[in-house]
């Protein structure tokens, strides 16, 4: 039934009086909803949601959370390294703390150490125990806690108590310095026997008249030969060097050995030692048995004669007599650097 165009117009102005006498359901600047009367509650904010691992206040935390774990992200072998760690609860002053070190590589428990009731709030160091060692690998550092009415630790995202460490393997020490070779004791002159200074005071000159060395361990009075040891000082030189008379004296004989000393030389000083020249070049004795020399008197050539592989003079002092029952050398190698010429 269609009712009167006046009823319609009546009707529409009835229901718009009705609409203006209710209150407005949203208003400009609240989309979606109805703004709160004053001095009513406002909805919560998002930055007041969450945990304490994104920086947010502790009094918002309703469960037992690891906000803190500082692990080096590498260490040596050894002592485990430091790691420091906060947990933080609600309403709860102390939590049961329990830390383990993990090898990733055979899934076992390297280092357990139980912390026992620890303070929440507050940053605290891990106490590893007294043998713990870590050997090279890569490991995982694990938290577990419980508060006092059996609620365990929450593991988020950012917060999930864990962390991973390399260990590298220890550096191998530097090698022992080498030590320095002790110095050869230069033995205490004989009593009766000459010693260095008194020979130079008595004239002495060195017996190799040009360029030298005394070698190696080898060349020393005292090396090892085959039987026996070496007795001389060798004085290694030029072939066709001259060779000189040290010391005044008399010269005991001249002669040749073959499978030894080659051509030698023996002279008997005035002031009591023997001397013994060997490896002298073939033909060039410049003196003979019985004759006297000086200081400085040619007596023959450095060569390689007899057993010897390299031209040089063989060198011996002796007291008691050059080869004699109650002679014995010494050692030249003292006399020879102090006298002039060496």
């Amino acid at each position: 039934m269609r009712l009167p165009l006046g009823a319609a117009a009546s009707a529409l102005s009835t229901l718009a009086i009705g609409l203006g006498a209710a209150p407005a359901l949203a208003l400009a600047g609240a989309p979606g909803g109805a703004q709160a009367p004053s001095g009513g509650a406002q909805a919560p904010s998002a930055p007041t949601t969450g945990g304490v691992e994104y920086g947010f206040p502790a009094s918002v935390v309703q469960r037992l959370l690891v906000t803190s774990l500082s692990v080096p992200s590498s260490s040596v072998a050894g002592r485990p390294p430091r790691v420091t760690l906060r947990l933080d609860e609600h309403g709860v002053a102390t939590v049961y703390v329990v830390v383990s070190i993990i090898d990733l590589s055979s899934r076992r428990t390297a280092v357990v150490t139980d912390m026992g009731w620890s303070h929440t709030g507050r940053t605290i160091v891990v106490r590893w125990p007294g043998g713990a060692r870590l050997g090279a690998g890569t490991y995982r550092v694990s938290v577990s806690a419980r508060d006092h009415h059996g609620d365990s630790l929450v593991r988020r995202a950012h917060s999930s108590g864990r962390a991973t460490l390399t260990v590298r393997a220890a550096p191998k020490p530097p090698p022992p310095p080498t030590p320095a070779p002790a110095p050869v004791p230069t033995p205490a002159p004989e009593a009766g026997v000459p010693t260095p200074a008194q020979t130079v005071a008595d004239g002495a000159r060195f017996p190799v008249a040009g360029a030298h060395s005394f070698g190696d361990s080898e060349n020393r009075f005292g090396a090892p030969r085959s039987g026996h040891i070496h007795q001389g000082q060798d004085v290694l030189t030029a072939e066709g060097t001259p060779v000189e008379a040290p010391l005044a004296g008399t010269i005991e004989s001249t002669s040749f050995q073959a499978g030894g000393a080659g051509y030698y030389i023996v002279e008997h000083t005035s002031i009591g030692f023997d001397l013994f020249f060997a490896h002298c070049r073939a033909s060039t004795f410049a003196v003979a048995a019985g004759e006297v020399v000086t200081a400085g008197q040619g007596l023959c050539q450095a060569g390689q004669t007899g057993d010897a592989t390299a031209p040089h003079l063989h060198f011996e002092m002796w007291v008691g007599g050059w080869q004699s029952a109650t002679g014995h050398p010494i050692d030249p190698l003292p006399y020879l650097e102090a006298w002039p010429g060496a």
